[in-house]
């Protein structure tokens, strides 16, 4: 494709391919020329100005694919094509959650709950519905708002899952300990039926989220040393597949949460390690910017504790956002 790409530098089907082709963590980059050239050239279809976010997602080009998804959204609605609508909407949601813009993401899923007419057996427009509001209150640290997430009904069982999952993260970190032992079992439920119907991406999918919620748990219960263990498998498992096509990524990369935990327990310099190696996976999320940022000052690293902070405000430009990790950010490099 590479070849074709340079012969026909404006044919929008090879940069669509090598979109596909290279849309992998570790291959990303080399997806970033196809599509910083399909943005320009893509057809008027709502899939095709979607596709470049697919890239941008995974090397933290927010405002493009925001530009990107706006665009495809734009099109589906024209087109009266609620799925392709819900999909690029929820790329953008996690785009906007990126860039501290979370009014905007609100509305935005305001009006993704509005669309009616979607197809109920095609998992696209259901899974953005649910993953979309819990993305809103995970990114934020809303403890609270995620541990009482509503649970869209859903033929597909991961679809559940994301709810469930969110409902555990916000009740362990907000004192709602049974709550979230009930979900963990709910979680055990979804992953053993899809395991039965031979779903063997998502059984695993659903299976790392369990493994997360009963790390959780059990840093609930005090039992550190279980909970950090269960953390740091559900890391390696999560690092070992790949991401559907369907999200622009995991609700909370497990290692960034991992990351999280070990801050918690004091350990600045391993969290630190979590981080970096989170943001290599996924670059340029807000959570593990910030995150990686405490864990160098808490280890006393000034120099990565600045850069940390300046790519945050680099990146998320002069904006009157509230969000925590943005005035953190301020007030550090105020003081320097």
């Amino acid at each position: 494709m590479e070849p074709i790409a340079k012969r026909l530098p404006q044919h929008p089907g090879a940069a669509h391919y090598l979109i596909h082709t290279y849309d992998y963590p570790a291959l990303a980059q080399k997806g970033l020329d196809a599509a910083l050239r399909y943005a320009k050239i893509a057809e008027a279809a709502p899939h095709a100005q979607h596709m470049p976010s697919h890239i941008f997602t995974r090397v933290g080009y927010w405002r493009e694919s925001i530009a990107s998804n706006a665009e495809a959204a734009n099109l589906a609605k024209d087109g009266k094509e609620p799925d392709d609508r819900l999909h690029a909407s929820d790329y953008m949601v996690y785009a906007y959650l990126q860039l501290g813009r979370d009014g905007e993401a609100r509305v935005l899923i305001d009006d993704m709950n509005a669309v009616t007419g979607y197809n109920a057996e095609r998992n696209t427009g259901p899974f953005a519905l649910a993953a979309s509001p819990a993305r809103y209150a995970v990114e934020r640290g809303d403890w609270a708002q995620a541990a009482r997430l509503e649970i869209r009904p859903s033929k597909f069982g991961y679809v559940a899952a994301i709810g469930h999952f969110a409902r555990v993260v916000g009740a362990t970190r907000s004192g709602g300990l049974d709550v979230a032992k009930a979900e963990v079992a709910k979680l055990a439920e979804l992953r053993d039926t899809l395991r039965e119907a031979k779903d063997a991406y998502w059984s695993q999918q659903v299976d790392i989220q369990a493994q997360i919620a009963s790390g959780w748990v059990l840093f609930a219960e005090g039992k550190h040393g279980e909970a950090l263990n269960a953390l740091s498998a559900a890391a390696d498992a999560e690092d070992n597949t790949e991401k559907a096509t369907v999200t622009p990524g995991p609700l909370a990369p497990a290692r960034e949460l991992y990351g999280a935990m070990l801050m918690e327990r004091g350990m600045a310099l391993e969290a630190l390690v979590a981080f970096e190696a989170a943001l290599a996976k996924e670059p340029n999320r807000l959570r593990g910017l910030d995150g990686a940022a405490k864990a160098a000052e808490l280890s006393g690293d000034k120099a990565k504790t600045k850069g940390y902070y300046e790519n945050i405000l680099e990146m998320v430009g002069d904006i009157g956002s509230t969000r925590r990790e943005i005035s953190d950010a301020r007030a550090f490099l105020k003081k320097l």
